[in-house]
């Protein structure tokens, strides 16, 4: 690349959440490009065949500076709809946030800057909980919600490579036909496209200093949440083909010692039960894939 400004395309994926793609959209036009050594503009993927997230990216194009694209992805898939945005992506890098989060105002330059000081092919950054609510003592003390940090440089390995967070050079993908893989429709695609970068070299890391803010309803404070998420993650993971024999081995003895457990764990607090419970539901979701039975009907982008 030469030492023009570089461009960054920040992807979007939306399902029936105006409000909080409004949201995202306000902050993300809130972004500081600094000194100029970059410019940025929007891609929104509509995951809604009625078309629900286009009148909030119209209102936003017609007073914001920042440049929005919107297209459509009528079938419910998020692997397809990541697809959609790369599709319209025009720029150097590309960043993926989720529609439910929103960015710190130095989210870009830190993650573009991490990136070309250290040479490499991506950098992720951290995602935090904002509560919109006080959540309950149990999720406080189980800290279901938080994710694990690192110091900027660490190299990222597979298990927290996501794309709530993360910056990559677009050349990455060129020419690649579905770099997210459609049979992921409810989620694991994120994970099975960085499996296929690591194994081509692709080199990815942290960056501690551009964090995003992930909302945390209400709704997603609760037990009933959690446990489906527990068995959607193990849906997802079976779903990957990579080690699956080793996969259900482990997930067979882990299934009776979680549930013999589980009975003393509620001695030390409801937090360790539920926790002990999440991971009987990672490896029960597993199972319950093998034989064609799928617990968790959708998914909650």
């Amino acid at each position: 690349m030469t030492d023009r400004p570089r461009h960054i395309t920040v992807c979007v994926c939306t399902f029936k959440r105006p409000a909080l793609l409004k949201r995202l959209l306000d902050e993300l036009a809130r972004q500081e490009t600094g000194d100029g050594s970059f410019s940025f503009s929007v891609v929104v993927a509509d995951n809604d065949r009625e078309q629900s997230a286009k009148p909030v990216v119209e209102a936003f194009t017609a007073t914001s500076p920042v440049r929005a694209v919107y297209c459509v992805e009528p079938e419910q898939n998020i692997a397809r709809a990541r697809n959609k945005t790369l599709e319209n992506a025009t720029g150097d890098y590309v960043a993926f946030i989720d529609d439910d989060e929103f960015p710190a105002a130095n989210w870009l330059a830190n993650l573009l800057k991490t990136c070309l000081a250290r040479g490499v092919d991506g950098v992720l950054g951290p995602v935090k909980p904002c509560f919109e609510e006080p959540p309950p003592p149990w999720a406080t003390r189980g800290r279901f919600f938080e994710r694990p940090t690192h110091e900027t440089g660490w190299r990222i390995d597979l298990k927290e490579a996501r794309t709530g967070n993360v910056l990559f050079d677009r050349r990455m993908v060129e020419g690649m036909k579905d770099p997210f893989l459609p049979q992921f429709g409810t989620g694991g695609e994120d994970v099975d496209f960085f499996r296929r970068m690591m194994g081509q070299g692709r080199v990815f890391i942290w960056c501690d200093e551009a964090p995003v803010f992930e909302s945390v309803p209400p709704s997603r404070c609760n037990r009933r949440y959690l446990l489906r998420r527990g068995l959607l993650r193990g849906r997802n993971n079976f779903n990957n083909p990579q080690g699956r024999i080793e996969k259900l081995v482990i997930s067979a003895l882990a299934m009776p010692l979680y549930t013999l457990v589980l009975p003393f764990s509620l001695l030390l607090g409801q937090h360790v039960f539920l926790r002990f419970s999440i991971k009987l539901c990672d490896h029960l979701g597993r199972f319950l894939t093998m034989f064609g039975l799928n617990p968790v009907k959708d998914r909650d982008m």
